[in-house]
C-alpha cells in the first residue's frame, strides 16, 4: 500500500513538473500540450518503465545455452526466496554492475553486465543475485524503476529547456528567456532530488534480506567490495546517470558531484553490516 502511494506522489510530481514546463515554454497553450504529454508519461512510465529502462542499457535476453550457470543461480535463489524467477537479461558492458526491475513478481527482470560475470565468482553473484532479487521481494522495483524513469524524463526536460532558452522563446522580446533558463537549472535538481527519495534504507534492506536467502552474508560482502573497486575504474558508459538508484553500486562513481548526492549508502557501512550480520 505505501508503495502504491509513493508511486502516485512520483507520477503526480512528474505531472506538475511537465506541466510547469508547458507553461514556462508555451504559456496556456503549452499547458494544454503538457496535460497531454503528462498523461501519456505517467501511463507509459507505470506500464513501461522497466522496459524503457532495459531498453536504455541494450539489454538482451540472456539464452539459457549461453548463460547457463546465471540461469542455475537465479532458479536456485529464487526458489529460497520464494519467489518467481525473473527474466533475466545481459548488459553489453565491461563495466561491474546488475540491476532489478519491473513492477510486479510476474513482471520482473533482472539484468545483469557482461563484466560483472566476469569478475565474480560463483557464490559473490549469488550474493549479487539475492540482493536483486530482495528488491523484487520487497515489492520495491517499480517504484524504484518510475523513479528513475522519471528522473531520466526530467534530465531529458533540461536539456530541451535550455536549448529553447537559446534559440527562441514565447515571447519575441525574449521576456521568458529568464524563466526558462530557470527552469534548465531547477530541473536537473528536481531529478537529483527524485533520485534521493529512493531512501537509502532500500539497500539496507535488500543487503540484509538477501544475506538472510543465502545464509552467507559474505558472499555479497566479497562481492560489494570487489564491484565498488571496479566501478571507480571502470564507469558505465551508456544510459542515463538519473537511473544509478537501480544499480548495485553506483555505476558513476567517477562523476564527483554524483558522489556528493549519491543514492547508496556508503560501501563500508553496507560491508560492515553484512559481515556483522548473525543469520
Amino acid at each position: 500500500m505505501f508503495n502504491r502511494i509513493k508511486t502516485v506522489l512520483l507520477l503526480g510530481i512528474l505531472s506538475g513538473i511537465v506541466l510547469a514546463a508547458g507553461y514556462f515554454i508555451g504559456g496556456q497553450n503549452g499547458i494544454l500540450i503538457a496535460l497531454a504529454a503528462s498523461l501519456l508519461m505517467n501511463f507509459g512510465t507505470y506500464w513501461y518503465s522497466d522496459k524503457l529502462v532495459l531498453r536504455m542499457y541494450k539489454a538482451q535476453l540472456a539464452s539459457r545455452k549461453e548463460y547457463t550457470g546465471l540461469h542455475n543461480i537465479v532458479e536456485e535463489v529464487s526458489h529460497s526466496a520464494k519467489i518467481p524467477k525473473p527474466t533475466i537479461y545481459i548488459v553489453p558492458s565491461e563495466s561491474c554492475n546488475a540491476f532489478a526491475t519491473g513492477r510486479d513478481y510476474q513482471h520482473s527482470a533482472i539484468a545483469c553486465t557482461e563484466g560483472i560475470l566476469k569478475l565474480l565468482n560463483k557464490d559473490e553473484l549469488k550474493g549479487v543475485i539475492a540482493h536483486e532479487l530482495s528488491h523484487i521481494k520487497n515489492r520495491d522495483t517499480l517504484i524504484a524503476t518510475i523513479a528513475a524513469s522519471i528522473a531520466a524524463i526530467i534530465s531529458y526536460l533540461s536539456i530541451f529547456a535550455r536549448y529553447f532558452a537559446m534559440f527562441g522563446s514565447r515571447d519575441r522580446d525574449g521576456g521568458r528567456a529568464g524563466e526558462i533558463i530557470a527552469l534548465a537549472i531547477l530541473t536537473p535538481i528536481l531529478a537529483m532530488i527524485i533520485q534521493l527519495a529512493i531512501s537509502r534504507t532500500r539497500e539496507y534492506y535488500a543487503d540484509s534480506t538477501a544475506a538472510k536467502i543465502t545464509q552467507k552474508p559474505q558472499y555479497l560482502a566479497n562481492a560489494l567490495a570487489k564491484l565498488h573497486k571496479s566501478a571507480e575504474r571502470i564507469p558505465l558508459k551508456m544510459g542515463a546517470k538519473a537511473t544509478a538508484s537501480l544499480f548495485i553500486v553506483n555505476p558513476f562513481t567517477g562523476q564527483a558531484f554524483l558522489n556528493i548526492f549519491s543514492t547508496h549508502p556508503p560501501m563500508e557501512k553496507r560491508i560492515e553490516r553484512l559481515l556483522g550480520m548473525k543469520v
